[in-house]
């Protein structure tokens, strides 16, 4: 059976973070790893997880400084040795079957490449069987007030592309998320991993579509996901409106404007050339992954990796 890593890059959210660990691992899908990334947290994150630090299907991982969510999730796919890849936040309760179904559509399922759709476009022949790169699911919004939001507004996945699509909703916020998708572990091999930017999910997805990789959509909520003041689409300094972001789309548009006129995707390598690990709880189920990362960052996690092993 393929083994599933479930990463849960966190900062600074202890009273949250135990919910997060204990609904991955009631996930009925049995061959699972759960490795949670904290990215440098100030608060008790490190004391409320050292019961889980002895757990066999559990990976604890303190940086030593904070590198933001989409360093956090790369660490996560650069140490993994897992078939695949999956991220929650420390803010998500998913299903219990969540894993289960992801997987069942992400190994067993197939796509032929019919006539009836233009396969050219990516450079696939005809009448051939190719596989599902990444399961996405549908899930339920928690807002701050209470009130509730089920995404599943199949459309926003290509609102990048197609602005005038629209589903009707008028909801803003109304996307399918992209991080608490399955992801076949050769993604990362063939086009890295997280731009290191607040909007790492919606460049990944759109990195992934316009590279002809095969997304597939659950129709089903298998997945809770709740807002807190601090969370980043929420803050200030962070929100959907603010001008990092602002800066971040602006980029994410360009590349689609590029690729519109024809030009290659570049992949992302990976780069945590200055990565300082201060803790890993169960070193001997990592290993410097297959994912394409640059030398200098392959070189620095395999001596890190080896410090933690012989410590």
């Amino acid at each position: 059976m393929q083994r599933i890593n479930i990463i849960i890059p966190t900062f600074n959210r202890a009273g949250l973070i135990v919910n997060a660990v204990n609904a991955a691992l009631r996930q009925s899908y049995p061959n699972k790893q759960i490795t949670i990334i904290d990215d440098g947290s100030t608060d008790d994150t490190r004391q409320v997880l050292t019961p889980f630090f002895r757990h066999p299907d559990v990976v604890y991982i303190r940086l030593a400084r904070n590198m933001r969510t989409a360093q956090a999730k790369n660490t996560g796919i650069a140490l993994s040795k897992a078939d695949a890849i999956t991220f929650h936040d420390s803010d998500d309760l998913p299903m219990p079957d969540k894993l289960l179904m992801q997987a069942r559509t992400l190994f067993s399922t197939s796509v032929v490449t019919d006539r009836s759709l233009n396969w050219a476009t990516f450079g696939c022949e005809l009448h051939r069987t190719i596989s599902i790169s990444l399961v996405l699911t549908e899930h339920e919004l928690v807002r701050r007030d209470g009130t509730r939001l089920v995404v599943q507004h199949a459309l926003s996945m290509v609102d990048d592309f197609f602005p005038n699509m629209q589903g009707g909703s008028g909801q803003s916020g109304d996307w399918i998320l992209i991080n608490a998708g399955l992801f076949d572990a050769q993604i990362f091999v063939r086009h890295g991993g997280y731009r290191d930017c607040l909007e790492e999910d919606r460049e990944l997805r759109n990195r992934l579509m316009m590279t002809g990789e095969v997304i597939h959509l659950i129709p089903q909520v298998l997945l809770s996901k709740f807002e807190y003041d601090d969370s980043l689409t929420v803050a200030q300094s962070s929100n959907y409106y603010s001008e990092r972001r602002l800066q971040d789309r602006a980029a994410i548009w360009n590349d689609i404007a590029q690729w519109q006129r024809g030009a290659e995707i570049a992949a992302q390598p990976i780069d945590l050339s200055d990565i300082e690990i201060d803790f890993i709880s169960n070193p001997e189920m990592l290993a410097v992954s297959e994912a394409m990362m640059t030398p200098s960052t392959r070189d620095r996690l395999q001596q890190q990796l080896h410090s933690a092993k012989t410590a």
